[in-house]
């Protein structure tokens, strides 16, 4: 056989194979759906827009953003998981859905450790603990002072139930030994609204979700949840320095396909979102969010999702929080 004619023949089996079509851009052959568990204006939509458009830019796919919200993000994710595993529905999951929800509720809709593909952490975030910015409160002192003086009376807000918000706030009231009441919202964009409009008092909120209003003087920050103070916002102290040492709280977020995506389409969407990570455009946003780009492989996003589930179980069932 020729030279030439071997190299054909070469050519078409290597053309056949599932890596090559994967490869040669067959995928995505059509849109690709984004499933937001929360609604717009919120943290999570936010970094889901961001990464989705960098993903459209350096890779000239179409990326529809779908927002699905409810029960702390179950809705969303229970879609994804129902979905067919072909790569043209995926998830932007995080702590609340994938870590906190199967030890907070009696029953899920899915298993967070069977029922998905992980394809990418995107980043994390820390906490800030914020007030409106006519609120007496001018310190987290002043807030665990008040609280105790009137229990139950200051209304701490929450994007939802289940989320590192909302456990993050239970934790912190056992750790400060008092009583606030929660009010659980569809989203951040919600909570901020009633905060801003003096419906409630306070409100833990990720750096995405509240960031940009603290820097704009429309909210006062009071602490952050990070182990250290964060670059963005220098001034606001850890919630561990005010006198509540090893205190910490943090939500992060990762994309997920359903389970049985063809691995292949599993590492070429990988590769897109840790292409979109390294860009500028992604930096910037993160930097600017006070988030912390992450990336990695789908088997450390996987090992990361392990981990992050027995860590909050036991933190829920520790603190006695549970939901019907």
């Amino acid at each position: 056989m020729s030279l030439p004619r071997i190299l054909f023949v070469a050519a078409l089996v290597a053309l056949s194979t599932p890596a090559a079509t994967v490869a040669q851009n067959v995928f995505p052959a059509k849109p690709i759906r984004l499933i937001v568990p929360f609604p717009p204006a919120g943290g999570t939509d936010t970094l889901s827009r961001a990464i989705a458009h960098a993903m459209q830019t350096n890779a000239q796919w179409t990326i529809v953003v779908d927002n699905k919200p409810g029960a702390g993000g179950n809705i969303g994710l229970d879609a994804t998981a129902k979905s067919p595993p072909d790569g043209y529905t995926i998830a932007m999951g995080q702590t609340a859905n994938l870590a906190v929800n199967p030890a907070l509720y009696s029953s899920m809709p899915y298993d967070p450790l069977k029922d998905f593909a992980p394809i990418a952490l995107i980043s994390s975030q820390p906490l800030i603990l914020v007030v409106n910015t006519n609120s007496p409160y001018k310190s987290l002192k002043d807030l665990v002072d008040a609280s105790k003086a009137s229990p139950g009376k200051i209304n701490m807000a929450s994007s939802s139930n289940g989320t590192i918000g909302h456990i993050g706030g239970e934790l912190f009231q056992r750790r400060a030994g008092i009583k606030m009441t929660h009010v659980p919202y569809k989203g951040a964009g919600a909570a901020v609204t009633d905060l801003m409009g003096g419906s409630v008092e306070c409100f833990f909120g990720n750096t995405q979700a509240v960031g940009g209003l603290v820097t704009g003087g429309k909210l006062r920050a009071l602490a952050v949840t990070s182990p250290k103070r964060l670059a963005n916002f220098p001034d606001v102290p850890t919630v561990a320095e005010l006198g509540y040492p090893g205190f910490e709280a943090a939500t992060w977020s990762g994309l997920l396909a359903p389970a049985g995506t063809n691995p292949r389409i599993v590492a070429r969407l990988n590769l897109e979102a840790n292409r979109a990570l390294a860009s500028d455009q992604m930096k910037q946003k993160l930097h600017e969010d006070g988030s912390t780009p992450l990336g990695g492989t789908p088997e450390q996003f996987a090992e990361f999702i392990r981990n992050e589930h027995a860590k909050w179980g036991a933190a829920v069932r520790e603190a006695g929080i549970k939901l019907d």
